[in-house]
């Protein structure tokens, strides 16, 4: 399971930079590759909306 980018995302780009593997695309929301994501959780330690969830 991967971190999930929620609609309360605004696309502020704050996690982008995070990600270490790359795992985040841009859009009018931003979306995780859930094959990419390593759950590391460097995203959404610093979304300043709360709208990265971690892994049910």
């Amino acid at each position: 399971m991967a971190y999930v980018i929620t609609d309360s995302c605004v696309a502020c780009g704050t996690c982008l930079p995070e990600c270490p593997v790359e795992a985040i695309s841009e859009g009018e929301i931003y979306h995780i590759d859930p094959d990419t994501c390593i759950e590391c959780g460097s995203c959404a330690a610093v979304c300043p909306n709360d709208a990265i969830l971690p892994p049910a």
